[in-house]
């Protein structure tokens, strides 16, 4: 379990003051302008050395990413854009530092830039955040006023400015080539790749895209070294990492615990056991939405971390966003309000997924009622293969997983409804 002294979000709950003092008294932008006198070839071997892996989803080596940026400008500017959208249904823990502990992410913004060659960055927030726009918005004016960001930003000798941009709720706005689009002002469609963000993202300039959590833990990796990082967690599956654990928890929370975790302590220790106990869990969803669903008995031993639940469990830590199912949820009409979202949030750009979900939510629609034929789960499958991996961006995967999830775990009780309903309407028209 972590103990206190190692957590980096110290006030994750609000407890202390979210302030520049408040935060400086708490061990932030301490030695800030040394860090980045080290030079940015330094800092970019010190992330990749740490082990952070992107924290907003899809998991890729930070340091790696940081290291596609041009080493020489060729004229063109470059840019940071922090991707502060968070529209996965169930993912609730870059809310927590952005309203609590803004100036993480500010002092991480002003690092990762610099190493990078940025002298500006964007923060792209989700539209329905307003007060953590406004919170995030005060810690911003607050580094101005202490000559922590702009000119010879901390006395480091770099110029730096940090923006706010407040989207106006679009989930398809996280994919990071549209939250390009959508921050150039124009509709919020993904961009075909290449050329890649690194190439040519925002304004056509050298952008890396990074998640808030992933910026956030910049700064106490380079004070504390990455030895320190990397020594949590398995192999590939380094550091801390929040975890938002909601659904038929006693105690349902955003808690910051050490990567490779298993299921069962982080639901013990930090949320009080599953509602009804352990026999009363049906399933889990590991990741936030968009990753397929685990049955209980699978998920008990399961070790929360990349590589394990993907490889293991066929599903994936994405968001850490831990949605907990007991046996009263009825597990179906749960995918399909997930389809339903997905199929409302696709930009309709690739046919594949224009189509496909609205015609995967009417057939699931249909199972939800009983009122499919067994044939149709087969069909139903057979669409979200179509689908997954056939679209510009991976909004059709995330339609396409929770179906498949659903399909191979609870085809029982698909099955069933579908024969209960057609027993039911067999004995009404014999009457």
């Amino acid at each position: 379990m972590l103990q206190d002294k190692d957590r980096i979000f110290t006030n994750l709950y609000g407890m202390h003051e979210r302030t520049l003092a408040g935060a400086k008294q708490r061990g932030h932008w301490d030695g800030t302008a040394g860090i980045i006198k080290k030079g940015r070839e330094w800092i970019v071997e010190q992330m990749k050395a740490s082990g952070l892996r992107g924290r907003g989803g899809a998991g890729f080596p930070t340091g790696l990413k940081w290291s596609f940026m041009p080493k020489e400008s060729d004229g063109r500017p470059a840019y940071l854009v922090i991707n502060a959208d968070e529209s996965e249904p169930g993912t609730c823990k870059d809310r927590e530092i952005m309203r609590h502990d803004p100036h993480t992410l500010i002092e991480g913004a002003l690092i990762a830039s610099f190493a990078m060659g940025a002298n500006t960055a964007y923060i792209y927030i989700r539209g329905e955040f307003i007060r953590e726009r406004e919170a995030l918005q005060a810690a911003i004016d607050e580094a101005y006023d202490a000559g922590l960001l702009g000119k010879n930003a901390a006395k480091s000798g770099w110029d730096f400015d940090l923006f706010l941009h407040h989207g106006a709720g679009a989930y398809i706005c996280g994919e990071e080539t549209a939250l390009i689009e959508s921050l150039e002002g124009k509709k919020g469609m993904p961009r075909m790749k290449p050329p890649f963000p690194a190439g040519a993202g925002l304004y056509g300039c050298p952008t890396t895209v990074n998640n808030v959590e992933s910026i956030a833990v910049v700064p106490t990796i380079l004070r504390r070294g990455p030895d320190w990082f990397a020594g949590f967690g398995r192999p590939n599956n380094a550091g801390t990492k929040l975890f938002g654990i909601s659904g038929h928890v006693n105690n349902p929370c955003v808690v910051e615990e050490a990567m490779s975790i298993s299921f069962e302590e982080l639901i013990e220790k930090h949320c009080g056991g599953i509602r009804g106990g352990w026999d009363n869990l049906k399933a889990v969803i590991p990741g936030g939405s968009s990753v397929p669903c685990v049955r209980a008995e699978n998920m008990r031993d399961a070790i929360m971390d990349f590589d394990y639940l993907r490889g293991e469990l066929g599903s994936g830590l994405g968001t850490a966003a831990v949605i907990v199912m007991d046996q009263s949820t009825d597990i179906i009409k749960a995918i399909w309000r997930l389809s339903k979202f997905y199929k409302h949030e696709s930009c309709g750009q690739c046919t594949p997924c224009r189509e496909g979900t609205g015609w995967m939510m009417r057939v699931m629609d249909r199972l939800v009622k009983g009122e499919a034929d067994v044939e149709e789960i087969d069909m139903l499958w057979d669409v979200t293969k179509q689908v997954e991996g056939h679209t510009i961006c991976a909004l059709g995967d995330a339609a396409a997983w929770p179906i498949q999830g659903l399909i191979r775990n609870f085809r029982d009780e698909i099955e069933d409804r579908i024969r209960v309903n057609k027993q039911g309407k067999v004995s009404i028209a014999a009457e």
